[in-house]
């Protein structure tokens, strides 16, 4: 596994994406080849210094597996400070890449049929692996509904037509828009899990039918979509999900208050095989803000407990989070936690991110 450490990477092209969307790709050196190799789904956190603050974003990579280079889907958001940056960039312009990371990622080699829901830039995961798929896999099969408001808001339109001129009989797409109107009726508003029922129900998909189902996009979008899929009686192993960071970095999820904290513990982080110690005030602070504040440089991303870059190990002591939208159920009883969530419940508390 790759180190959780930045690289500098060169644009090599950008490609605009709708009005509000543009495609940013990388040119990765052959020494650091291995460190990005990734798993189509994944995601690339981004980093700049952005009037004097060190800003931090994830998106996900939309290339395919065999791609050159790293190609990536940023989408403006109002008050969003690294989407707002990124449109100011420019070709030959380098900026700090961490190697992929996430699990959202699906299994190439074989034979599968997946069926990919997405809404907005919720595309690009499903995108890379859409591509991955049909290029690796001459026998599996891709399904594709795609959200969106109206036709000149879809991202990567182009990439997707020309995924299904190409794979006729191996790629169906189904858009669903809110703000246009389409001939069948059930294709005309949100999609969420109303949606995927009215689809299921009048022959349109067959949710039953594939291997696993992808779904990224907004929270709402994921939770109506996982609960709708339940209810037709898809197991929840086949049902995979990435949850969206808003580009502010807040995150969607309402914080959780945890009991019983400790203000001024003693916490001993092992980070890259050294050990260093940092006070926390758990009333106040998560680990990562006390390390920051300490001028400890800490692995992490989104900050809002939906990725998995800060995740780290509990050797000793006790800790909470806030919120967890991605650890799983196994890793949470193995002691491992999110340091962007975590606050200290016991005087002394030792993590370890060198912990598998």
């Amino acid at each position: 596994m790759a180190k959780m450490q930045f690289h500098p990477l060169q644009i090599s092209h950008i490609r605009p994406q709708t009005a509000g969307g543009i495609a940013l790709k990388f040119d990765v050196p052959e020494a650091l080849q291995a460190d990005f190799a990734f798993a189509p789904g994944q995601y690339l956190t981004l980093r700049s210094t952005i009037n004097g603050q060190d800003i931090r974003r994830s998106y996900s990579i939309c290339s395919a597996e065999n791609d050159n280079g790293l190609e990536v889907g940023i989408k403006r958001v109002d008050g969003g400070v690294f989407s707002n940056h990124a449109f100011g960039l420019s070709v030959g312009d380098t900026l700090s890449v961490m190697p992929p990371q996430g699990r959202f990622t699906a299994r190439i080699g074989g034979t599968h049929n997946y069926l990919l829901l997405a809404a907005g830039s919720g595309i690009t995961p499903c995108l890379s692996i859409a591509k991955s798929v049909l290029a690796g896999e001459p026998d599996s099969s891709i399904t594709l509904i795609y959200g969106n408001s109206a036709t000149d808001s879809v991202m990567f339109r182009d990439d997707i037509e020309a995924l299904k001129d190409r794979y006729t009989e191996r790629f169906t797409l189904t858009h669903v828009m809110s703000r246009e109107h389409q001939d069948v009726e059930c294709l005309n508003g949100r999609l969420d899990g109303t949606r995927i029922m009215a689809l299921h129900e009048r022959g349109l998909v067959d949710t039953t039918a594939f291997d696993d189902i992808y779904i990224c996009g907004p929270q709402p979008i994921i939770e109506s979509c996982s609960a709708a899929l339940g209810d037709l009686g898809i197991a929840d192993d086949k049902i995979h999900f990435e949850l969206f960071t808003p580009a502010d970095g807040k995150s969607t999820a309402a914080r959780q208050t945890v009991p019983d904290v400790v203000s001024g513990a003693s916490v001993e982080i092992i980070l890259d095989g050294t050990r260093r110690t940092i006070k926390v005030d758990g009333a106040q602070q998560t680990v990562l803000k006390a390390a920051q504040k300490a001028g400890l440089d800490l692995p992490f991303s989104c900050a809002g407990g939906m990725c998995c870059t800060c995740r780290c190990r509990i050797v000793s002591g006790e800790a909470a989070m806030d919120v967890n939208y991605s650890l799983q159920d196994w890793e949470v009883e193995a002691g491992f936690t999110l340091a962007c969530q975590t606050r200290p419940k016991t005087d002394k508390l030792v993590i370890d991110f060198d912990a598998q």
